[in-house]
């Protein structure tokens, strides 16, 4: 029998493999305080963690053409990436665990709504873009966090089954695109309270990966 077969590990990026949340709420406010929107954490965690920037410009550049709306957005991803750049530390226990997963042979996916740029980035940043099979962006795809396609298909690029695998996130959407696939979630406190994970649809709740009950849960899980 093949190593891992059926089994997959797949994680959100931004607020699971690194805490970068805090920054994208300092770009957000940078980028569309001029345009009337002031963003604080808890506002930020409700309209727009985990959010696609077509659904923030649809919501909160309404008067704005589509082309300008992605160029405001797009702004906001520079402002983002010159904040982030030699800041990414990732979130304790994150490289233990994939040295685990690769040992038992689980592959690995990412599954972001982020643009491509700030993905790469920051997976180039820790130092683990090779660790992944895949990048799945949900902007790439017709559909985005919170609908299921973006973890359906990163299930598919390593034929995976749903229930044999486990996702971790750390936003509302991200959650339940992830439960919508059928994937047993783990939730990440980087942003939201367990209860605010659990509410929507994580099985469990972590503050990093290196908390025993999660590392528990998946020796189970993966069979490791």
């Amino acid at each position: 029998m093949i190593q891992g077969l059926g089994r997959a590990l797949l994680f959100d990026i931004d607020g699971t493999l690194a805490n970068t949340d805090p920054l994208h709420l300092k770009a957000f406010n940078q980028v569309l305080g001029p345009h009337g929107h002031v963003f604080d954490h808890a506002r930020f965690s409700r309209e727009l963690q985990g959010f696609a920037n077509v659904s923030i410009g649809e919501r909160f550049l309404p008067d704005e053409t589509l082309e300008r709306r992605a160029e405001i957005l797009g702004e906001k991803e520079a402002v983002f990436r010159d904040l982030v750049a030699g800041q990414i530390e990732p979130l304790p226990g994150l490289m233990a665990l994939l040295d685990r997963a690769d040992a038992a042979g689980i592959p690995m996916v990412a599954v972001t709504n982020a643009p491509r740029l700030n993905a790469e980035l920051l997976l180039s940043g820790l130092g683990i873009t090779q660790r992944f099979k895949a990048l799945v962006i949900g902007d790439e795809l017709p559909y985005g966090k919170p609908h299921p396609l973006p973890y359906q298909e990163g299930l598919r690029f390593v034929g995976a089954s749903a229930a044999a695998s486990i996702a971790f996130e750390d936003s509302r959407s991200g959650v339940q695109s992830a439960t919508a696939a059928g994937i047993p979630t783990i939730g990440i406190r980087t942003s939201l309270s367990d209860a605010d994970l659990v509410g929507s649809g994580a099985v469990a709740s972590a503050s990093a990966f290196d908390d025993p009950e999660l590392l528990a849960r998946l020796a189970r899980a993966m069979a490791w």
